[in-house]
Parts: C-alpha cells; sequence; structure tokens
C-alpha cells in the first residue's frame, strides 16, 4: 500500500472528523477514503477511528499514532514545499567556482548585490585556480579567466581580458622606461609560475595581429597573481598583470602601464555551467544577474587609446 497517502487521509480524516469532508478536500469518494483508512487499520493491526454514519473519532490508540506522526508530517511537507519553492524562485543555495583573485575583485561585491536582492539564496563559493569539474564537483555556476571552457558545457565571454605589462612609478625613476620588447632584457621581471609545469608562463604579445610570446628570466616567481601584482606594486620589478587585476591601479596612477601599442586581449572572463533543460529558478536568476552586470564591462579594462 501506498504508506505516505495513507497517512496523508489519516491525518486530513484526524483533523476533518468526518469522512465526507476528507473526500471533499480530496477530490475523491467517502468510500474510497473509508478504504483507505480500512487497509491502514489491517496494515497496522489496530483500530484508528470510531465511525459513526456521518462523523468519526480518534481511538486512543489512533490519538497516539497522530501525535508521534504528525509533527514529522508536517516536516516532509514543509521539506518538498521548499524544494519546489527552491526549485523555481528564491530559495536554496548555489555553489559557485572561481579563483581566489576573482572572487575577491570581481564577484564578491556582486555577491553582496544579489543577495541584497534575494536573501533566501545562499551562495557556496569554491575559490580553486584550477578549472572545476562542474558535474563532480557539484557546481552550479563557474567563472574562469583565459582561454573559453572546452568541456561539454555552456560557457559565455563576459569580457576581454588584457595582459598588460606595468611597473609601479618608483621602479620607472629608478630603472628607466622599456620602450620596446628587446629592452626588457635589461630590466628586472616578475612572473606568473604555470600550475602544470611549474615553469614562468610567458609574456604575450599582439604584434601585427598575431599573438607573439616571449620570456623573461623573472627576478620574483609567484604562483599567486594578487602577489606577483604586490610585487609589482613593491617596484621589486616589471610585470605582465591581467587587466582583472591591473586595472583598478592603473587608473589609480599606482601602475604604469608599458608598451601599450602591443596589450593582447587574446583571452576572456568566461561564465560556464552545465547544459541542463531543468535549471533551478534561483541559478537562472544568479547568470542572469551576472550577464547583466559584467557582459562588456569596461571596470576591468583598459582602452588606451583614451589614456594618450
Amino acid at each position: 500500500m501506498d504508506e505516505l497517502r495513507a497517512i496523508s487521509t489519516f491525518i486530513r480524516a484526524a483533523e476533518l472528523g468526518s469522512f465526507n469532508k476528507v473526500a471533499e478536500a480530496q477530490g475523491t469518494t467517502p468510500q474510497a477514503v473509508s478504504k483507505t483508512i480500512r487497509q491502514f487499520e489491517q496494515h497496522l493491526g489496530v483500530r484508528l477511528f470510531h465511525r459513526t454514519t456521518r462523523n468519526s473519532s480518534l481511538t486512543e490508540e489512533g490519538q497516539r499514532l497522530l501525535e508521534s506522526i504528525k509533527p514529522s508530517m508536517d516536516g516532509v511537507v514543509g521539506a518538498l514545499a521548499r524544494a519546489r519553492s527552491a526549485a523555481r524562485e528564491d530559495e536554496g543555495t548555489i555553489r559557485v567556482a572561481a579563483s581566489g583573485s576573482m572572487g575577491r575583485r570581481i564577484l564578491m561585491p556582486l555577491l553582496a548585490e544579489f543577495q541584497l536582492s534575494y536573501p533566501g539564496i545562499q551562495i557556496d563559493l569554491i575559490q580553486e585556480d584550477g578549472f572545476s569539474d562542474l558535474v563532480n564537483d557539484r557546481i552550479d555556476v563557474g567563472f574562469r579567466g583565459g582561454n573559453a571552457p572546452d568541456a561539454q558545457i555552456v560557457s559565455r565571454r563576459l569580457f576581454p581580458v588584457q595582459q598588460i605589462v606595468c611597473a609601479s612609478p618608483d621602479y620607472l625613476k629608478r630603472h628607466g622606461t622599456p620602450r620596446s620588447l628587446p629592452d626588457l632584457q635589461s630590466h628586472r621581471c616578475t612572473a606568473y609560475r604555470q600550475p602544470g609545469s611549474g615553469r614562468p608562463m610567458a609574456w604575450e604579445f599582439e604584434i601585427d595581429g598575431d599573438t607573439v610570446f616571449h620570456h623573461v628570466q623573472p627576478v620574483l616567481l609567484s604562483n599567486d597573481p594578487d602577489t606577483e601584482m604586490h610585487a609589482v606594486l613593491a617596484g621589486i620589478g616589471i610585470g605582465q598583470i591581467d587587466s582583472i587585476n591591473a586595472a583598478a591601479a592603473i587608473r589609480a596612477g599606482l601602475l604604469t602601464p608599458l608598451l601599450t601599442d602591443y596589450v593582447s586581449a587574446r583571452m576572456g572572463f568566461y561564465l560556464y555551467f552545465p547544459q541542463r533543460a531543468d535549471m533551478p529558478g534561483r541559478v537562472r536568476r544568479f547568470v542572469d544577474f551576472i550577464v547583466e552586470r559584467l557582459l562588456n564591462s569596461q571596470e576591468f579594462y583598459i582602452n588606451f587609446k583614451l589614456m594618450l
């Protein structure tokens, strides 16, 4: 027998005190309600109701069962209602994956704004530099700076990410300003350590429409973009910093962009998520919110032609 249906019918009959009223509420017949209750009693081996032609009342055993089972049933009903609400609307958890620097610089202000509008939605932020496995890690939405994700997922490029050679004004006063790529050979440089190989990542430039890679001998090598940028801010050397990290410092005059005729914007900042027809409403709201705020954003992009 369908125990959950029988329990629901039992509780409704106990509350209404009439099989007829239960039948009206459930859109069935009194005979069907009576049959469900009788089968439930047989299943339990105990009589639950005293019956008359018009009304019913709980036996002592029925009252004890009601007192013990109703709170749990209320919890089940509430949980199902919350699940339906979370799937459709504005409650539940969204698991978001992003690197540490992107989470701090780009997402944190947006997450604060999003949760002001949707306080019933919780964000579970997973910060790691690698490319998250959406299925195994149960990620709803991911963010990635660099090349386009190549897995079988939905991805959208929100804005280009530039690779900007820059230095602190103090460093340039002490060491001079490079005017060409060969000039970099005589300067102290920083670099980012590639996660896979551990080698310094080559600097990249766009020259005559082609991407050209340039290797430097770093005086400081780091596997953290924030650390490399702070090293450049401190005057340790010249670095090639992505525009997500460098744009605000350049606008504030804390960093000076160099070799701007050759800035590469081949990479991008991407939003990605699993391809699914039943995307929960809360995730769809979040994706739409992020796209509205970040698509073609100029906050993390420098138009060097306007700086001339």
